[in-house]
């Protein structure tokens, strides 16, 4: 498959699309091509034109180019529930096939996916079909979006240790400051940066209203780990 990076987070609601958006708006400002893909999403609206999530919406706001949202989000489901159960309240099973065959499409017309992935990594689409299957799949590298809040250490190693177990190359965490109350909150980060083998690839600061192209400019050091992956 193309190249890309695979966005998975240590827990929901802990901002995988802030920053997977924020990565697109550094990508394409660095002059790259670069396309977001949400191959699923649970907690969908119902358009005119069909199931649309805010999530894989805020990638295609910052994605190079007008992809079609069907390629972008392959798998919409209104519930906003575990996959899994969302899928199966539509009456469907996810499968890798339709979410491969639009990464290949997108590919066509970028020359870097930032795939967002759906909770945090251990989570089912199917009964025979977990997320870890999917990355694999796409060969993509690993990128952890560590939500920075009481227990983010506990949360971020031991999901670095699944990707590692299920043969997955994480290549860099991102820290996302979502409780501007942390107390210690400098002494957690120095404490990920030590216990994580993986790079830093930078620390994004509370924001009420995240602004994509704003907080780019703290995503430096991802753009040369990102760039290195696909050389690789």
């Amino acid at each position: 498959m193309s190249s890309g990076v695979f966005v998975t987070g240590t827990d929901t609601g802990i901002g995988k699309t802030v920053v997977s958006a924020a990565l697109l708006a550094a990508l394409n400002r660095a002059g790259g091509r670069a396309v977001g893909m949400k191959p699923v999403a649970s907690g969908c609206r119902q358009t005119v034109h069909g199931w649309r999530n805010d999530d894989a919406l805020a990638l295609m706001a910052q994605s190079a180019g007008a992809a079609d949202y069907a390629l972008v989000n392959p798998y919409a489901f209104a519930d906003a529930i575990a996959p899994h159960l969302a899928a199966r309240a539509a009456g469907v099973e996810i499968r890798l096939d339709p979410i491969l065959g639009a990464f290949a499409a997108l590919c066509t017309n970028a020359d870097c996916l930032v795939v967002e992935g759906v909770g945090g990594w251990a989570v089912p689409f199917s009964p025979t079909l977990m997320q870890r299957q999917l990355v694999q799949a796409l060969k993509l590298p690993v990128v952890l979006v560590v939500g920075l809040r009481l227990g983010c250490i506990n949360h971020a190693l031991l999901s670095a240790r699944a990707i590692a177990a299920d043969g997955c190359r994480l290549i860099g965490w991102i820290g996302n400051r979502i409780d501007p109350e942390m107390e210690r909150s400098q002494e957690n980060l120095s404490t990920l940066q030590e216990r994580l083998t993986a790079p830093c690839l930078g620390v994004l600061p509370f924001a009420q209203s995240p602004d994509a192209v704003e907080l780019a400019g703290h995503l430096g050091a991802a753009l040369n780990v990102v760039a290195r992956s696909r050389e690789t």
